[in-house]
């Protein structure tokens, strides 16, 4: 192993591996197909990168979310790393491009989206490459068992037949006993292959439920106790921005972070929670996926998430500097509703699924029989507005024709401002003087952007305001003057998923949803919810061992430090010190022990005995007479 340590130490400045990373990289060297189940924190990404760099050839690694992918290639850059990622955001002759680089051996990683691999021009190129190993990550998303369950990912399998004899490694942080099975089947996994685990046990994480009506008290108190950086989730974007100025009028340095926000923002925001300058980030679920911050000291969730998979997976965010770290989870008495509140709008009835696939297609302007493999973009909130439906409702309904094979809906996708100065340097200089109010405009937009003279450059209005002082309406208008004066050219944002409709358009009446993709999977959400209620509720079993146990852990121990574990020692204490103050009572009821005596003749702690005895004679329970002995009045 020596060699990977180099590597190690070289780009990522460890002296050694942790846990099971070397025995993960061993396997996959060796060629067998591994599935490596490691918490939160556990170090996955090492696990697949380490070896990358030291095999011949290109991996390929499979990951669900593009804005993942985009955090893990910049952070491999970062470390003059030779990465890159293609997904549907981008244009065919930048795909083309990359791949072509990665034919020639250009790149050392190459991140894709699980829909991209049935593309004809991914297959021609991976045909081509040098492929060492293929890497799954998140790869629960292959078993329709699993709590995020993606139909695309299903697809990795066909790669055997192009490369049957490269060795796949599959990761996952949360997986049960049924879920693993089922993504060594789905993956076709050889008879050599391994299956190697961690504990689901994080000793240093504090796990605790606080049942309260009042969130924002007991989510301050919570942050006024444990010092140092914290997470908060949340699950509407309008929560997180309500909650986060909740906690900065208190005066902690809170902000928010959601899909709603430009990349720009998204990532000035991170990065100032990353290093400090911001204590709190109130975020829906994704945030904190695939950003390595060691010192988060508390997450709190807001709501209970939708399975404990989820839960775990969040929660494991605290801590992964091993020090001591806390998880808490708000639990009110109207959550119960809201729970089957998203059951219901999770699953919509089938006939509104239809009708809204109807309404899909006329949006898009398809005709019955017309709009196989069509791709459009497809803006959610204008179609709401035009057809009179709830987001929330159409998402799901859209995640159900996906699960069912009719479309396939990307995640929301950044196509970020962009402006090109189309006057030279000495004109421009003209026009601030004409238009003195844009002058200080300007000059932030020249410090902030390099190339703007010769092309079209991404730009942020939000940055670009906090950077100035202005307003994003002022630095927005300000760009729509600059482009009516013939200054710049201006391309303004998109925000919007890409819709790819798999079959051609049928009569909403011969749609046909299939029993495991609605009702089927409406019960693993209910069992699931079941299951994350029963660890909010119970007050009997360690937080730690319920978790470990629905993960197939066998025979787990308490952790001692969960609210249980506290509780239940509190009790076990207060119920030896009742022992313990019976005996002193019985002793001092016969007048012939002094204090010292009394002490040394009962079974215990000497020091805990000396301070219930001290505390029974400060009460007046027992009594010192005038011959040194105690006795009881």
């Amino acid at each position: 192993m020596t060699e990977y340590l180099d590597i190690l130490k070289k780009y990522w400045g460890y002296d050694s591996f942790r846990s099971i990373q070397p025995d993960v990289i061993k396997s996959i060297i060796s060629g067998r197909d591994t599935l490596a189940l490691m918490p939160t924190g556990g170090g996955k990404s090492i696990t697949f990168q380490v070896p990358a760099l030291a095999m011949d050839g290109i991996a390929v690694v499979v990951t669900p979310l593009i804005s993942l992918m985009k955090d893990q290639v910049d952070a491999l850059r970062k470390r003059k790393i030779m990465a890159q990622a293609v997904h549907s955001g981008m244009s065919a002759s930048e795909i083309d491009r990359i791949l072509d680089n990665c034919v020639y051996g250009d790149y050392k990683l190459l991140y894709v989206s699980a829909e991209r691999l049935e593309t004809d021009i991914f297959k021609a190129r991976f045909d081509r490459m040098n492929v060492s190993m293929i890497v799954v990550d998140e790869a629960h998303c292959i078993s329709q068992w699993g709590y995020d369950f993606r139909p695309a990912y299903l697809n990795i399998a066909r790669l055997r037949d192009r490369a049957p004899d490269i060795p796949i490694l599959a990761l996952t942080a949360t997986a049960t006993e049924q879920v693993c099975d089922d993504i060594e089947r789905n993956l076709r996994f050889g008879k050599e292959s391994r299956r190697l685990s961690m504990s689901f046990a994080r000793p240093n994480i504090s796990y605790a439920v606080r049942h309260t009506e009042d969130k924002n008290g007991e989510m301050v108190r919570i942050l006024d106790a444990v010092p140092g950086s914290a997470i908060v989730y949340c699950r509407t974007r309008k929560e997180c921005e309500t909650v986060a100025e909740k906690i900065a009028e208190t005066g902690i340095a809170a902000d928010f972070y959601h899909g709603g926000l430009d990349y720009r923002m998204r990532s000035v925001r991170q990065e100032a929670w990353i290093r400090g300058k911001v204590r709190v980030m109130v975020a829906t679920n994704a945030f904190g996926m695939g950003i390595d911050k060691p010192d988060v000291r508390t997450v709190i969730h807001y709501e209970m998430a939708d399975s404990l998979e989820a839960y775990y997976q969040e929660a494991g965010r605290a801590g992964r500097d091993g020090k001591r770290s806390y998880a808490v989870l708000l639990r009110a008495s109207s959550d119960k509703t809201a729970a089957d509140k998203r059951i219901a709008a999770e699953f919509p009835p089938v006939e509104t699924v239809k009708e809204i696939y109807g309404q899909v297609h006329d949006y898009l302007g398809i005709a019955v029989g017309d709009g196989r493999m069509t791709t459009r973009n497809f803006d959610v909130f204008d179609f709401c507005s035009r057809f009179g439906c709830y987001s929330l409702t159409v998402y799901s309904a859209l995640r159900l024709l996906q699960l069912s094979g009719y479309l396939i809906l990307t995640e929301e996708l950044e196509n970020p401002t962009r402006i090109m100065f189309i006057v030279s340097r000495e004109d421009l200089y003209h026009v601030q003087i004409v238009n003195g109010e844009l002058e200080s405009l300007i000059r932030v937009i020249l410090r902030l952007y390099t190339g703007i003279f010769s092309a079209p450059v991404p730009v942020s209005e939000e940055y670009i305001a906090h950077a100035s002082g202005y307003t994003v309406p002022f630095v927005t208008e300000a760009l729509l003057r600059l482009s009516r004066l013939r200054v710049i050219r201006y391309i303004p944002r998109n925000r919007s998923p890409l819709l790819t409709l798999c079959t051609e358009r049928l009569p909403s009446a011969n749609l046909y949803i299939p029993h495991e993709v609605y009702h089927g999977r409406r019960n693993q959400m209910i069992a699931r919810m079941a299951a994350m209620t029963e660890y909010a509720d119970r007050t009997d079993r360690c937080r730690s061992v319920v978790l470990q146990s629905y993960f197939g852990e066998k025979d787990p121990d308490d952790c001692g430090c969960c609210d249980i574990c506290l509780a239940h020692r509190k009790n076990r204490d207060l119920s030896a010190d009742g022992l313990i103050k019976n005996r002193l009572m019985e002793m001092a009821a016969t007048g012939v022990y002094d204090p010292k005596s009394i002490v040394e003749r009962t079974a215990g702690d000497r020091e805990r005995i000396t301070e219930l005895l001290h505390r029974l004679i400060e009460q007046g329970s027992i009594v010192t007479g005038e011959d040194g002995f105690l006795r009881v009045p």
